[in-house]
Parts: structure tokens; C-alpha cells; sequence
């Protein structure tokens, strides 16, 4: 089984798009918590309120990057997707973190982005355009079967 991890952008489907087309492929599926509230209030809602909003986002952050190491770390695979709409620096983080931890790295943006993350195209095995591109490449890294 392959494990992969789906980081970065929140506010489209990419990632429903890459589990539907990988149905059938002998993977397993894991994110970050993609509910934006839920992801920002978490470290508050447990831990207790704070007056800044810097210690309420330090909080929050925090937490998810429990959720976030642990899912990198058990990945095969870790895909970032950066959207076009937010600046995602956590998308670039996740990217650094897995790059260093040795995973293979797919990286999904269009190319209005291909300047600004160089860096991070350069880490990667993969750089793609579509969740369908990605959805090819794990067909292929586990079938060895071209569509």
C-alpha cells in the first residue's frame, strides 16, 4: 500500500478529485484537518482562550503540526498542492519539511506560480499542473501502467 499525504490549499476540491480517480489503487489517503475554522480555533478550544491573536494562532499551529509531522513522516508520498487565490507558506513549509525528511514530493501549481516556487519545483520528483497528473503518476508508480 501506498501512503500519501495531501497537503496544502483548502478551498478547492483538488484533493476529492485525486481520492476519486485513485479509486481501485492500492492507496491510503491522509491531510491535514481542512476545515479552516476547526484548524484555527483548535489550539483555543482545548487549551483555553488568549487575549492576542498571535498566541491564539501560535496555539492552533501548533497542534496541527502534530497532526502534520505525523502524516509526513508515515508518507510515501507527500503531494503539496498551492493554490492560486493565498499566499500558502505552510504549503512551502510542508514541502521543506518532507524534502528533508527524504520523501518523494509531487508539488501542484499552475504556472502563474513556476517563478515564485523554483525552489520548491526543484525538491520535487514531480511537478504538476491537474489532480488528474497526479492521480497518473500514482497509477503508474503502483501499476506501472500508462493511460
Amino acid at each position: 500500500m501506498l501512503k500519501v499525504y495531501l497537503s496544502g490549499e483548502i478551498h478547492t476540491d483538488w484533493r476529492e478529485v485525486i481520492v476519486a480517480g485513485a479509486k481501485g489503487l492500492d492507496v491510503e489517503f491522509s491531510a491535514p484537518v481542512t476545515d479552516h475554522a476547526a484548524s484555527d480555533d483548535c489550539g483555543v478550544s482545548i487549551m483555553g482562550a488568549e487575549a492576542d491573536k498571535v498566541w491564539h494562532d501560535n496555539k492552533g499551529a501548533k497542534l496541527n503540526a502534530i497532526r502534520t509531522r505525523k502524516g509526513i513522516a508515515d508518507a510515501d508520498v507527500v503531494v503539496v498542492r498551492f493554490g492560486d487565490k493565498y499566499k500558502q507558506w505552510n504549503a512551502a513549509f510542508d514541502a521543506g519539511y518532507a524534502a528533508a525528511l527524504g520523501k518523494s514530493l509531487i508539488v501542484l501549481h499552475g504556472p502563474d506560480h513556476q517563478h515564485a516556487l523554483k525552489e520548491v519545483d526543484a525538491a520535487a520528483l514531480a511537478v504538476t499542473d491537474t489532480p488528474e497528473q497526479v492521480v497518473q503518476i500514482l497509477r503508474y508508480v503502483l501499476t506501472a501502467e500508462l493511460l
